[in-house]
């Protein structure tokens, strides 16, 4: 579907990416990883048709660049840093519609899953808007309209649990429809969604390499954390994972694609952990 061929990009003599080459198939669910200045948001701005370059980018054979309209009509995609659109919320999603020919309603039904009222919203200026709810605006408008690429930077880094474990379905319901190409800082924020990951360094590929994808993304996990003594940092870190509790002992849930990003966090802690219980609970719901 996506290939890069020796794609070059110099800024001021600056080479951002030093001959990148991909190949892209169906059913790729793709982690882009690397730290900041690695060149990734420069790979994804070319593949999005908004850079001149050196070398090819072609999406079925046809030139981003080129043929903007018919790429970006496949396209849906959740950029990293929201943009500081002063619109009303309502006209951005009939604009959204209106330029890939798709259906507004379906759009809001998203926006509505992911926990929004959209009437509540629908006359705010969309800059006014919380980050989470930003976030789930632009989630919304890429996932409510047919589109077999998708790109998303960072895409769950402002959504709260509920809202994530609603995503990561979404994400299942499409995840052999197309690509999936998905940035981030951190391999164990979005290891579990994907199935190949590629990191790069100063511009080039570093690593491309298949991963198991074993991990159901709709699950949840039931857990139950015990600590030896009470800790006010740990329990405001549980409380951000919606865990309920007081003194040594707290519940949750987690998401299943969150578990590595849990450990993670754990990993701060374990000198407090007395007990740590986490049991699959439940699949999919509506």
């Amino acid at each position: 579907m996506i290939s890069f061929v020796n794609v070059v990009k110099t800024f001021k003599r600056s080479r951002v990416l030093g001959g990148v080459s991909l190949e892209m198939a169906k059913g790729d669910r793709i982690a882009l990883v690397g730290s900041n200045g690695a060149g990734k948001t420069t790979l994804i701005r070319c593949l999005l048709g908004e850079y001149t370059h050196d070398g090819h980018v072609l999406v079925d054979g046809l030139s981003p660049r080129a043929n903007r309209g018919a790429v970006l009509a496949r396209m849906g995609f959740v950029p990293q840093i929201p943009p500081p659109l002063k619109m009303p919320v309502g006209e951005l999603i009939g604009f959204a519609a209106a330029v890939c020919k798709s259906n507004p309603k379906e759009m809001v039904r998203v926006i509505g899953e992911l926990g929004l009222d959209f009437d509540r919203i629908r006359k705010l200026p969309f800059v006014k808007l919380s980050g989470g709810m930003k976030q789930k605006t632009l989630i919304g408008i890429a996932l409510g309209r047919p589109s077999d690429i998708l790109i998303m930077d960072e895409p769950a880094a402002n959504l709260d649990p509920e809202a994530r474990h609603i995503f990561f379905r979404l994400l299942a319901a499409r995840q052999d429809d197309g690509v999936m190409l998905i940035t981030s800082h951190r391999l164990d924020e979005v290891a579990a969604l994907v199935n190949r990951v590629i990191e790069m360094d100063m511009g080039t590929v570093a690593l491309d390499d298949r991963v198991a994808d074993s991990v159901d993304m709709t699950s949840r996990l039931a857990c139950v954390l015990n600590m030896s003594r009470a800790d006010a940092a740990f329990a405001r870190a549980l409380s951000e994972w919606g865990f309920i509790g007081a003194g040594t002992q707290w519940t949750g849930m987690i998401n299943g694609p969150d578990r590595l990003r849990f450990l993670g966090m754990l990993s701060r802690y374990t000198g407090i952990i007395a007990g740590l219980e986490l049991k699959e609970s439940e699949k999919c719901v509506a």
